[in-house]
């Protein structure tokens, strides 16, 4: 199993490891890595990957079979297992994503504290974000109320955290799963849970910021109705004032 380096320090932007596997021509599997495989709505990490007189360049990551794999551009000789590597995370993006999803976390907060709703679908880009709800009425009184709120948690500063507990334990938390159907399959028996302190706290196994404040801003900037009982807000996170 490869040391999953992003679970307790999303903030490695250097880290060695070393191969013990190449597949298919394309994928490197490494002992630890500290690049995001994506999943969850997060998109996986891009870098490279430099051994002696060679880099590599990471174009993206899949799992297999349990297996996390670093893609490289096809055709390239790929390194034997026991070679040494150094990974370097395209941290501009990873950062980016990093402050977006911890937005996310604080729209779903926000929405399930004000308005008791789940969430029926999500997914988080560069530029842009989105987040279905099971709400029936977004007015625009609504939708400036919950981006004001939202920005209100941001200012505020508010620590964010995670850590990782057995199945059981986890679930003894009220409302651990914000969405309308339990993605979270019954062989996972260790849950990471990620809180944003007073406001949410819920089972995810992404990368975020330690702290709101570092979010910057949020800005609702569309919404769509999905159905009488499913609505969509796009966000987009606002850069820090210097």
């Amino acid at each position: 199993m490869t040391e999953l380096m992003y679970l307790d320090d999303p903030e490695i932007r250097e880290f060695t490891a070393s191969v013990t596997e190449s597949i298919d021509d394309t994928g490197i599997v490494l002992d630890r890595t500290a690049f995001y495989p994506g999943g969850g709505g997060q998109p996986a990490d891009t870098g490279t990957l430099e051994i002696p007189g060679e880099r590599l360049v990471i174009t993206g990551m899949k799992r297999i079979d349990g297996k996390v794999l670093h893609l490289t551009e096809a055709g390239i000789a790929l390194p034997v297992p026991g070679t040494a590597v150094t990974g370097r995370i395209d941290w501009e993006v990873r950062y980016r994503l990093m402050r977006t999803h911890t937005a996310m976390h604080v729209l779903c907060g926000v929405v399930f504290k004000e308005y008791g709703a789940q969430v029926t679908g999500g997914n988080m880009g560069l530029e842009r974000a989105r987040m279905d709800f099971e709400l029936e009425d977004l007015s625009e009184a609504r939708i400036q109320h919950i981006e004001e709120r939202c920005n209100e948690v941001i200012s505020e500063s508010r620590p964010v955290s995670w850590k990782t507990l057995s199945r059981e334990e986890a679930f003894q938390i009220p409302d651990l799963i914000r969405t309308k159907i339990n993605l979270l399959p019954e062989h996972i028996q260790e849950v990471r849970v990620v809180e944003i302190e007073g406001l949410d706290i819920q089972a995810d196994g992404g990368t975020h910021v330690r702290s709101t404040a570092e979010v910057g801003g949020l800005k609702i900037v569309g919404t769509r109705s999905k159905g009488k009982s499913n609505k969509r807000l796009e966000i987009e996170i606002v850069d820090p004032q210097r």
